[in-house]
C-alpha cells in the first residue's frame, strides 16, 4: 500500500479503486433500503441478515469503513499536492471553459458528503452499535423498519438528506468516469459508454435514496 501511494499516479490509481468499491456499495445499500418501500417484512429480514451476519459485520463492514476513510483522505492529499505543484494560477486560465464546476470543486462536495456520512452514522450505525453491543439487547427482527421510518419524521432531516444526495449525484457525475480513466480504462470506443453509464448512475442512485427519504416522510 505504501508503494502504491508513494507517487501521484499511484495515489490516483488507489483512489480510483476505492471509488469503484464505494460505487458497488451504493448499489447494494440502495437495493436494501428500497425494500423498505415495498414491505416491512422484506426490509426487516434483509436488515437482520446484514446486521447480524458475522462476515458482513466483522469483515465487510471494516473494509467499507477503511475504503470510505481512505478515499476521502486520498482526495484531500491529491488536492493539496495539486495546489503545491502549481501555487500560482495562470493569469489567462479560464477554469469554466476547460472543466466543469464539479470537477474543480470535488473537494468541497466531498467534504459535504463526508459530513453527511457522519450524520448518517449517527442516525443509524451508532444507534445499532449501542443496541447490540452497549445495551446488549436481544435480536428483534421487527425493529429495523420502524427505526428507519421514524428517522424521516422531521422535515429538516429529510431536507438535509435530499441536499446531500443532490451533491452526491454531482460528485458521482465526475467521479464515476474519472475513476475509470485513472485505472487506464479509456478508449474512443468504450469511453462514451462509460460516460453514459456514469451519467445514469449519478442520477438514479441519488434519486433512489431521495425517493426513500420522501416516501417515509409522507407516509408518517
Amino acid at each position: 500500500m505504501a508503494g502504491l501511494t508513494s507517487s501521484t499516479i499511484g495515489r490516483k490509481y488507489a483512489m480510483a479503486l476505492s471509488a469503484m468499491f464505494l460505487l458497488i456499495f451504493l448499489v447494494m445499500h440502495l437495493s436494501v433500503n428500497l425494500l423498505s418501500v415495498f414491505g416491512q417484512d422484506a426490509y426487516n429480514n434483509a436488515s437482520q441478515f446484514m446486521g447480524y451476519n458475522p462476515l458482513i459485520q466483522f469483515v465487510m463492514q471494516p473494509v467499507l469503513m477503511f475504503a470510505v476513510i481512505f478515499h476521502f483522505v486520498m482526495g484531500f492529499v491529491l488536492e493539496i499536492k495539486n495546489k503545491k505543484a502549481r501555487p500560482i494560477g495562470y493569469d489567462t486560465n479560464n477554469g469554466a471553459a476547460n472543466s466543469t464546476w464539479m470537477s474543480r470543486n470535488m473537494l468541497i462536495s466531498g467534504a459535504v458528503i463526508l459530513a453527511f456520512i457522519f450524520l448518517h452514522m449517527y442516525d443509524f450505525w451508532f444507534h445499532e452499535m449501542n443496541y447490540k453491543y452497549v445495551d446488549g439487547l436481544p435480536i428483534e427482527e421487527s425493529r429495523f423498519w420502524g427505526d428507519l421510518h421514524g428517522k424521516f419524521a422531521d422535515v429538516w432531516r429529510v431536507a438535509l438528506y435530499v441536499i446531500s444526495f443532490v451533491l452526491l449525484g454531482l460528485h458521482l457525475a465526475h467521479g464515476f468516469q474519472s475513476s475509470f480513466q485513472s485505472v487506464g480504462a479509456r478508449h474512443p470506443k468504450y469511453t462514451p459508454v462509460v460516460r453514459a453509464i456514469g451519467n445514469w448512475y449519478s442520477i438514479l442512485i441519488p434519486l433512489g435514496f431521495i425517493f426513500i427519504a420522501i416516501f417515509h416522510f409522507v407516509t408518517q
